[in-house]
């Protein structure tokens, strides 16, 4: 485990080269989404060209309720694949969130290391001060009492 004040840099380095790269690293992953978002709706397309070629050749009613099954099929199948693209995108933002937390917490450790011993030098600062008046005093003291 790494100290609070390594920690702390190593995560400024880290913010810092995400920044650099974030824009691009947005862009690729669109891109990458909407591929497959673009292949899926395909595939999909696919399929219910087929299920309608399948249909103008069904003669008995079996085969076309089997048909109007696949078809309802398909629908839920569209459906579950936008909810699923929709969980994906709200998991994958609460995982950054957590990342997000984590490094906030560290860096929030820090800040607080800092505050603690800037409080400690301050302190000591304020005793050497209390320490050179009264040593001063005392001089003068002894100087007018040697007078």
């Amino acid at each position: 485990p790494l100290i609070p004040q390594a920690a702390f840099a190593h995560l400024a380095l880290a913010f810092r080269c995400d920044m650099f790269t974030l824009q691009q690293r947005v862009q690729v992953e669109k891109r990458a989404r909407d591929a497959a978002e673009e292949n899926i709706q395909e595939e999909l397309g696919q399929c219910r060209a087929a299920l309608e070629r399948l249909g103008a050749s069904c003669a008995n009613a079996s085969c076309k309720e089997t048909l109007e099954q696949l078809q309802h099929n398909l629908v839920m199948l569209s459906a579950a694949v936008e909810r699923a693209t929709s969980a994906a995108e709200k998991l994958g933002a609460v995982h950054q969130e957590a990342r997000m937390s984590r490094a906030a917490e560290v860096m929030v450790q820090h800040v607080e290391n800092l505050k603690r011993h800037h409080m400690r030098e301050h302190a000591e600062l304020e005793e050497m001060k209390r320490l050179i008046q009264q040593n001063s005093r005392n001089r003068q003291l002894v100087e007018t009492q040697g007078e």
